[in-house]
């Protein structure tokens, strides 16, 4: 997260229940790719830079892997610490995209989860050069939830522009292709994966409310998105169940 925006750290302070509770994994085709594509092995060290509450650490170190977890938000970190308990490899680390607080040549992967267009991309790239061991890899990763492929994602996606705060400022999407080659500063790879989630209505208000974005409980808006969202519901739910879907990407080059 930008070191100097204070602003963009403590957005998810009053966040942290749901974000650990309703934010999505990963499909295991992901840590697949890492294994073949980019040469990880239980013994090589993971730096998860804006590593919030932990749900990309874990998919390394159930693969046996050490894994240092920085992140600048006190309450993120403490669910992160909470989280990931019974993992005595994780390492977690108060500490910025551009100011890790690593040693240098100390991990053999740096990887951003749902974080990276919060980074403020020259001093981010020149920080992950010095943490890299020579050869070390960079991926940057994201769920990227479809917007239009099913009635009820088209109707959502309105939903969140009807309601949501800055939306459509600090969506993830907003990082481009031209912007990727000029952090990585050479040739990249990406790998798509599908992936979801089947949420109830109290699983769907918990997504809502883990995005910074979004309402608040304490918003005066709030009652009318929750009604709204409950109808959004009751018209597509099957079983009680609607499907979120994603697109995983995995962008990733070796520094």
């Amino acid at each position: 997260m930008k070191t100097e925006n204070i602003g963009t750290v403590e957005r998810f302070s009053n966040r942290v229940e749901t974000y650990v509770k309703y934010r999505p994994s990963y499909p295991p085709e992901v840590l697949g790719l890492f294994r073949d594509g980019m040469g990880l092995r239980p013994e090589s060290v993971v730096a998860d830079i804006g590593s919030g509450t932990g749900i990309s650490a874990r998919v390394f170190l159930e693969n046996g892997n050490t894994v240092y977890g920085v992140e600048p938000s006190g309450p993120m970190r403490a669910a992160a610490e909470e989280f990931l308990a019974a993992f005595s490899d994780f390492h977690s680390v108060e500490g910025t995209a551009e100011h890790t607080g690593l040693p240098d040549d100390s991990v053999d992967f740096v990887i951003a989860a749902q974080a990276f267009h919060w980074f403020e991309p020259v001093g981010t790239h020149a920080e992950f050069s010095r943490i890299l061991k020579l050869g070390g890899h960079v991926a940057l990763i994201w769920n990227e939830r479809q917007l239009d492929t099913t009635p009820f994602l088209r109707e959502y996606e309105q939903f969140l522009l009807k309601f949501a705060n800055d939306y459509t400022k600090v969506r993830h999407e907003n990082v481009t292709q031209n912007s990727l080659k000029a952090f990585f500063q050479k040739e990249f790879r990406t790998a798509g994966f599908s992936n979801s989630q089947s949420l109830d209505f109290d699983g769907l208000l918990g997504r809502v409310l883990s995005s910074s974005y979004m309402p608040t409980e304490s918003d005066q808006s709030f009652p009318q998105m929750k009604d709204d969202l409950r109808v959004l519901v009751a018209n597509h739910a099957e079983n009680g169940k609607i499907e979120l879907l994603y697109n995983t990407a995995v962008h990733y080059t070796q520094f």
